[in-house]
């Protein structure tokens, strides 16, 4: 490789790794992640900031995470949720975790619960809850 061409690519390949680097920092410090050790606490977060709450699934047995209780002025759900195999190779039946994100719109004080249940069964109580008390600051 000639010495012009090598310093045309040193300094681009230098940029794309800075704006790689700035762009997972930026991502990162607006995330708050939580799991099922959180359940029952209160969470301090900024109007704008994102809770992912990540819990222990397996979609194969019917069970899902289903939000029961969300106050929508203060609490934006992200989307739906997203599965995370366990296994890297993909085997069919195993668990893994469910996300489930959630964007700070208001402020105050509000509750968010979540159920795992299989949504066709109706009069049945969901499998686990999971609670949070979240309290949204400027």
């Amino acid at each position: 490789m000639s010495p012009k061409r090598q310093r045309t690519i040193l300094p681009g390949f230098a940029l794309l790794l800075l704006l790689t680097l700035l762009v997972s920092g930026c991502n990162a410090s607006n995330e708050i992640e939580l799991d099922m050790d959180d359940s029952g606490s209160q969470v301090e977060v900024k109007k704008g900031q994102v809770l992912a709450i990540s819990l222990e699934s397996n979609p194969t047995t019917g069970y899902m995470w289903e939000v029961l209780k969300i106050d929508e002025s203060m609490l934006e759900q992200l989307g739906e949720s997203e599965f995370i195999s366990s296994e890297s190779e993909g085997l069919v039946g195993v668990g893994g975790v469910e996300v489930l994100r959630f964007r700070a719109l208001g402020v105050g004080t509000t509750n968010v619960e979540l159920g795992y249940l299989r949504f066709w069964e109706e009069d049945v109580a969901p499998l686990m809850l999971y609670s949070l008390s979240i309290v949204v600051r400027e």
